[in-house]
């Protein structure tokens, strides 16, 4: 049993073997992190890399309030988005009525594997695959999200709904299912 506790007391103190503890324990979680927001497996590991390092730079100030994990989450998602603002691929998009949702029954988003769902949202614009993770993996606001990539609350509403659609059309694309108009929205 890992005792957390201790592998940071000891990362806060600079000790090297206590790092390496520390990155093998959660490089795999974060590394999922990380491809969510990347374009390929390179990147993402790229992102791993520099987060880790910040994770270390920083890891004094962390205050043993809230969970560790959290903590170094939102370090990932941060370098993710920094390296992501770095790139440029931000494009304001406000007209909203131009991105109408379509709706799906229930059994068929089941029939999707979490896998395919994933490559789907990996294909997505890098703009729109930012603000479809922070919104509805991550949990953000549309507020948070726009202060977080410096864009407007209405650029990432009409980001999200872009990428929606992306990702419906390619749901039929993929797996040859039609619209239904009985239920629940993608994401």
């Amino acid at each position: 049993m890992v005792n957390l506790e201790e592998i940071i007391r000891k990362c806060k103190a600079g000790h090297s073997k206590a790092q390496t503890e520390l990155y093998h324990h959660f490089a795999s979680k974060m590394y999922g992190v990380c491809l969510r927001y990347s374009k390929d497996a390179t990147e993402a590991e790229d992102i791993l890399q520099e987060g880790f390092i910040r994770v270390f730079t920083k890891i004094g100030q962390f205050e043993s309030k809230g969970s560790f994990e959290g903590w170094m989450r939102r370090i990932m998602v941060n370098t993710a988005l920094e390296k992501f603002r770095k790139n440029n691929h931000l494009f304001p998009v406000e007209d909203m009525k131009s991105y109408e949702t379509a709706e799906w029954a229930d059994d068929t988003i089941a029939g999707i594997s979490a896998n395919d769902l994933l490559k789907m949202i990996q294909e997505l614009p890098p703009r729109y695959k930012m603000v479809f993770n922070l919104y509805a993996i991550e949990g953000y606001s549309h507020q948070e999200i726009g202060e977080m990539m410096k864009i407007s609350e209405g650029t990432s509403k009409s980001n999200l709904s872009r990428a929606r659609i992306i990702l419906q059309k390619k749901v039929i694309d993929n797996f040859g299912l039609d619209k239904n108009t009985t239920a629940t929205t993608l994401c």
